[in-house]
């Protein structure tokens, strides 16, 4: 058997956590630079807010209503869903994180865990996180991960099932399938959903009706063919299939536009160790690495520009220095004066184990390796007991451009020549800014845990009295 653990509106359901007072209020969260809606509550969705809705388009559409609206904060919900997952390893025999808000678990196929009914386990399961965490989830239990994810559904919609849903019989399986519209189906997405309506398919049951030659050879596509076969009721998606990442992407729409090279060469920075600390938590390393960058479509009174880029690294690595060193070179490349930019982004490609690693003779220097994996394991770390950017390198700071910081350049480079001591006194103090610091989130919840910078520090000459 095997089961699926999904936080209900998972963004939604963080925010929550810390303020009780919004449970049964339509509460949104916005995506990055408060662009447009990403999550929704119960309630949000009831009053017919969309997915994917502009922010600025809330008002006009409800007006008068009152909606409590977050911007969002993957830190938080990073860090709750982290402890929904711990207390999952606890009470599973084997587990796999699928994304943020869900988690796949491995159970034995007898319909009982240690001597307790599956159904109850699952029960028992999100009481303790609701416990603990603070965070409901839905629960679905079936022999396979399609029938699984298709449990969890149900569990989330009909309240009946106390948020635990179990597939173990072909007659629920099959009613499950009759209910199930296939676009909801797992794997299917909108381009073959559409293509399976157009030829009178519109559950999950009138596809599985279907011949498997006739899957085969309308879709020519392994995936798709093993996703009937587990609606069928056969396991036939390997487990390692669902870790196995073929890219990572980290892109964002800038707060406004800009056509300044340095900027674009910071926001590019950030990008690129976001990737490669990615890549370092899922202990993988990336051969390839792309750059694209692109205009606002939608300002058609604008010239308009698009490319993309990529580079193969000699030697596979997850090292943020040499990604963001790549990252910023393909910028170079493919940037062009006179545009008024939009939207970046750096992606890594060609991921594999960090171990072994195919080194070339002439590139690898063993030494040098090791210092650079050292010195990201100890960056990670800080980052981690004391919050996020606590230390960055030095091009992924944002650098103030006011006539004032100029100047106190152009002071210091005409003191070069000074002795040390009265260059100490006269070096500028030129104000940099983190990338958090530089995303739009009018609407960001405080960060609930206490990191190391923000206890008191005690003096310990003070005289005790």
């Amino acid at each position: 058997m095997y089961g699926i653990i999904d936080c209900d509106n998972c963004y939604v359901s963080c925010e929550r956590v810390f303020r009780p007072d919004l449970n049964g209020k339509p509460v949104v969260v916005l995506s990055n630079n408060d662009g447009c809606v990403v999550a929704r509550s119960n309630e949000a969705k009831a009053m017919g807010i969309k997915a994917g809705t502009p922010y600025f388009q809330l008002a006009e559409q409800f007006p008068n209503q009152k909606i409590a609206v977050f911007s969002s904060n993957y830190e938080l919900y990073g860090e709750l869903t982290g402890r929904v997952v711990s207390i999952i390893k606890q009470e599973a025999p084997a587990y796999f994180r699928y994304s943020i808000d869900e988690c796949f678990v491995y159970l034995p196929s007898s319909p009982n865990l240690g001597g307790l009914d599956l159904k109850q386990w699952g029960e028992d399961l999100h009481r303790k996180i609701m416990q603990y965490v603070g965070m409901p989830v839905s629960i679905g239990l079936a022999p396979n991960k399609t029938l699984a994810k298709m449990a969890s559904h149900f569990a989330k919609k009909y309240q009946g099932y106390r948020h635990c849903c179990m597939i173990d019989s072909d007659e629920k399986r099959i009613k499950a399938l009759k209910l199930f519209p296939i676009d909801d189906v797992w794997g299917i997405g909108r381009r073959y959903a559409a293509q399976l309506r157009t030829l009178g398919v519109h559950t999950a049951y009138d596809f599985a009706q279907h011949h498997k030659d006739w899957v085969r050879l309308t879709f020519n596509n392994i995936n798709i063919v093993r996703i009937w076969q587990e609606l069928n009721g056969e396991d036939v998606i390997p487990n390692e299939e669902l870790a196995k990442k073929k890219s990572i992407c980290t892109s964002r729409s800038f707060n406004g536009m800009t056509g300044d090279i340095e900027t674009l060469r910071t926001h590019v920075s950030n990008y690129a160790a976001r990737c490669a600390e990615k890549l370092r938590m899922q202990n993988t390393v990336a051969s390839i690495v792309g750059v694209f960058l692109n205009t606002n479509a939608f300002r058609e009174d604008l010239p308009q520009y698009w490319n993309f880029l990529e580079q193969r690294l000699i030697t596979p690595t997850s090292s943020s220095i040499t990604i963001i060193k790549t990252a910023n070179e393909l910028l170079k490349k493919i940037y062009r004066k006179g545009y008024q930019y939009k939207k970046a982004g750096v992606i890594v490609m060609g991921i594999g184990a960090d171990s072994p690693i195919q080194q070339d003779l002439f590139d690898i220097n063993a030494e040098q390796f090791q210092k650079m994996k050292r010195l990201d394991e100890v960056i990670d770390r800080i980052n981690r007991m004391q919050g996020s950017e606590t230390i960055v390198l030095g091009s992924q700071q944002y650098v103030s451009k006011t006539e004032r910081v100029k100047a106190a350049i152009e002071r210091e480079q005409s003191h070069a020549r000074m002795d040390s001591a009265e260059r100490k006194q006269t070096r500028p103090k030129v104000k940099a800014d983190v990338f958090a610091n530089a995303i739009k989130h009018d609407f960001k919840s405080p960060n609930p845990t206490t990191r190391w910078g923000e206890i008191l520090k005690l003096n310990a000459n003070a005289k005790k009295k």
